[in-house]
């Protein structure tokens, strides 16, 4: 299986499966002398794991990360990075009785019609798991990109049920297991996911994700347009089925005069009046907040029969057991900032390259 690595000159290469032994990532790219220690990459870490609640997947994974090269005494050397992460709660006898059978919504038939064969536990590199690895080169990638970018994103839909944009608030993502900014949403989120995990059901959401403190002129026309590759990392992410930047798809039905965000003189140079383009012009930065929506679909494990086929090409039915979310898109949240931070670290790197 070839492009597994991520980035241009800040790149990260993932390898593991769900249920193997571990799962990992290197890092290269890395400038040298940037302190960093596992605690600066588990306070991520933490915010992704499975488990943390009763709406999330019940698998029992701490993903501990342990630095094994790229770090001396307390900082980078610019040497390859290289992260383990153990699976501490792996379960491969769940799929046992699935064995053979392509998982509806899933990559099974896709994997196997590719490459001949797949990993029947869990799915094994299509699996989400392989994210926590984005969530650790995402905590790198922060290191890179320094206190003044700060990125933070939200979910602000499941399902059918949006927040109150008028109750957006950033504070109160980190107040709830959801990282809901409408503190009005949470509960009837809560009841909700409560009700279809017990109908053996799940559902999708949306996640909202912004970068401020990104400076002015960071990407490339034509074919390195920094909306561009942050829609690129956007829909790399498991589940991930649409990308929107700025007013996105409402744009096409602005009048022009509408959707121009109008420029004058602040007090640190250029001021924009609004912000539908979501930070870039031409596909480089404003240096206006980054701004960015993720569609994600509902879970494909679920406890209700389905109709698929095998391996040999009959047909049958499959029920998909084991511990699964019944929203990933909850889970979904730090691996988008993740991305994000991947994305502006590369770009980064390569407008220094570029423009000094």
């Amino acid at each position: 299986m070839s492009f597994n690595t991520f980035g241009k000159l800040f790149r990260f290469t993932t390898w593991g499966e769900s249920h193997g032994v571990a799962i990992g990532c290197v890092v290269d790219g890395c400038p040298p002398g940037i302190p960093l220690n596992e605690a600066d990459i588990q306070l991520w870490l933490d915010q992704r794991r499975p488990g943390a609640s009763k709406l999330t997947s019940q698998r029992k994974e701490p993903d501990t990360v342990e630095i094994l090269s790229g770090v001396f005494e307390g900082k980078t050397t610019g040497h390859p990075i290289s992260l383990m992460i153990k699976n501490e709660d792996a379960r491969p006898g769940d799929y046992d009785e699935i064995r053979g059978k392509f998982r509806p919504g899933h990559a099974d038939f896709t994997y196997h019609a590719k490459y001949g064969i797949y990993d029947y536990r869990g799915g094994g590199r299509a699996s989400a798991r392989e994210t926590a690895c984005r969530v650790a080169a995402g905590a790198i990638a922060r290191k890179i990109l320094g206190a003044k970018v700060k990125i933070r994103a939200a979910l602000v839909q499941i399902g059918p049920m949006t927040i109150d944009r008028k109750n957006f608030d950033w504070d109160q993502v980190a107040k709830n297991i959801l990282f809901c900014p409408d503190k009005e949403a949470v509960r009837p989120w809560r009841e909700a996911l409560v009700k279809i995990r017990k109908e053996g059901d799940s559902y999708g959401g949306v996640v909202e994700v912004e970068a401020t403190g990104v400076s002015a002129g960071l990407g490339a026309p034509h074919y390195a347009k920094l909306d561009q590759d942050i829609a690129s990392a956007m829909m790399s992410i498991h589940a991930a089925k649409g990308v929107e930047i700025g007013a996105g798809f409402e744009a096409s039905s602005l009048k022009g005069s509408e959707n121009a965000d109008e420029i004058r003189i602040g007090n640190d140079g250029p001021r924009f009046l609004s912000n539908n383009a979501g930070g870039t012009l031409g596909g480089i930065s404003t240096g206006q907040p980054l701004t960015a929506r993720v569609a994600f679909k509902p879970t494909s494990s679920i406890l209700i029969p389905q109709k698929t086929i095998d391996s040999s090409g009959k047909e049958t039915e499959i029920i998909t057991k084991g511990r699964h979310d019944p929203c990933i898109a909850i889970r979904a949240v730090p691996v988008v900032e993740a991305m994000m931070a991947c994305t502006l670290a590369d770009h980064l790197l390569l407008h220094r390259a570029q423009c000094g």
